[in-house]
């Protein structure tokens, strides 16, 4: 047995487990969440390990891509339920990635005051962060997961062998998050994620990665404190990811949170927290893995503007979580609109 085998979290070889799962569980009624990538590649996968086990199930299926993360796909889901007369009973399957786990679970959570969902992520960004924890929402008017409930999956099962389906891009998103948490929490784990080469992460920097955030999670649940620390580079990098939604030039999650860490480290820099060689750590290990959009110095008032929208942020400041070194975070850090131009005058290369 995996030593992250949990009640809640299950990294698995047979899918068949899923299935022992549900049937033991006398649902009435079971759906599988899909979007049009993990139906072709994902699903039959899981439909004849279903089937093996005897357990029938409905398919809903969404476009793929962010711009389904909205209220009107939500509102053609719960029409769905409805009309097959789905009860409270009902067992909703999440196979997909963050995009998917975040709107299936949000569905599940509001149809008749919630009912039970799975997750079963299959990329890795889902794998090691959106599909753990139990956060669920929606965008909503192109700022990033505006509307959403802390509910969480019933079962999560870690099915590794989804991730040779990933296209490149796809990986490398989930990656910006496995960054994340070495940032945040183990600098020794960051020093083995900076010799990566190619798609060269191991099964046990997987689990390294789902142990950080769930015990960041189980801590704090709802995000009152410490929750916060997971939120290093996304208050940049939720603001970029809106902006280039807006524009319908829609960015990879990882890319954007990525993108994000490099700014928020350089405002750990003006604020004192760490040191320029610790920025400099930061900075090229990331430039090295990924590859970054431009924005234009006079479109940084988007860039803001979105910014005013994170769920963080207090007494109209701009709230962040920084770094206090490599490896440990610090949240509630107030930065003003001047140090944020400045970071991203430095990324974006205007200095």
């Amino acid at each position: 047995m995996n030593s992250l085998q949990s009640e809640k979290v299950q990294i698995i070889k047979d899918l068949r487990v899923v299935g022992q799962s549900i049937a033991a569980s006398n649902y009435s009624q079971v759906y599988v969440l899909v979007d049009e990538n993990t139906n072709i590649h994902c699903l039959p996968l899981l439909q004849d390990a279903l089937v093996d086990e005897e357990v029938y199930f409905f398919y809903l299926e969404v476009p793929a891509g962010e711009q389904s993360k909205d209220i009107s796909t939500c509102a053609s889901l719960w029409e769905s339920l409805s009309e097959d007369n789905a009860d409270r009973k009902t067992l909703i399957v999440n196979l997909g990635g963050g995009m998917l786990t975040d709107l299936g679970a949000f569905v599940a959570a509001c149809y008749k005051r919630g009912i039970d969902f799975y997750n079963v992520p299959t990329s890795l960004l889902a794998m090691v962060d959106a599909a753990i924890g139990g956060k669920c929402g929606i965008d909503f008017g192109n700022y990033k997961n505006q509307i959403g409930v802390f509910q969480e999956a019933q079962k999560t099962f870690i099915f590794p062998e989804f991730l040779k389906t990933l296209p490149d891009t796809e990986f490398w998103s989930g990656m910006g998050e496995v960054f994340k948490h070495a940032l945040i929490a183990d600098a020794d784990y960051w020093s083995q994620l900076k010799s990566l080469s190619g798609r060269s992460i191991s099964m046990d920097q997987i689990e390294k990665s789902i142990r950080i955030k769930q015990h960041i999670v189980e801590a704090d649940p709802k995000e009152r404190g410490g929750r916060k620390k997971l939120n290093f580079g996304h208050t940049i990098g939720h603001a970029m990811e809106s902006y280039f939604l807006e524009k319908e030039k829609p960015i990879p999650h990882g890319f954007a949170v990525a993108a994000g860490m490099i700014c928020e480290a350089h405002i750990s820099v003006q604020l004192n927290l760490i040191s320029l060689p610790e920025y400099d750590d930061v900075e090229e290990t990331l430039n090295q893995f990924f590859d970054f959009p431009t924005v234009k110095k006079s479109e940084f008032p988007e860039l803001l503007h979105f910014m005013q929208q994170d769920k963080k942020n207090e007494n109209d400041q701009i709230n962040f979580t920084l770094l206090s070194s490599i490896g440990n975070a610090t949240v509630n850090q107030a930065a003003t609109e001047q140090q944020i131009i400045t970071a991203l005058d430095y990324f974006f290369g205007y200095e």
